[in-house]
């Protein structure tokens, strides 16, 4: 007997469809399905698989209605390659050089 999820669920989309409505990489909408934070994909057959529309549908409404909290910039100062330089090292640099 099928669950009553299984039942709700009314139409499906492919992986295409699915790039259509969220522009994410494949690679961060897997890793968000990892973490809980995506719908999960199901699989049809052992090379099909796809995701409930309904679902889909509303965890955009709830990105739409929620603001998401920006990462923070990194500090590139702390860039062990190129490291970007305060200014006044710069001019004291490049007087030295002079």
């Amino acid at each position: 007997m099928a669950s009553a999820a299984e039942k709700s669920i009314k139409r499906t989309i492919r992986r295409q469809q699915l790039r259509e409505m969220v522009p994410l990489a494949d690679s961060t909408i897997y890793e968000m399905e990892q973490r809980g934070e995506f719908p999960r994909r199901f699989a049809l057959s052992p090379r099909c698989v796809v995701w409930d529309l309904a679902e889909v549908e509303a965890w955009l409404a709830s990105r739409r209605s929620a603001p998401i909290v920006r990462a923070q910039a990194p500090d590139v100062r702390q860039r062990r390659s190129r490291p970007v330089q305060e200014p006044g090292r710069v001019q004291a640099a490049a007087s030295k050089a002079g």
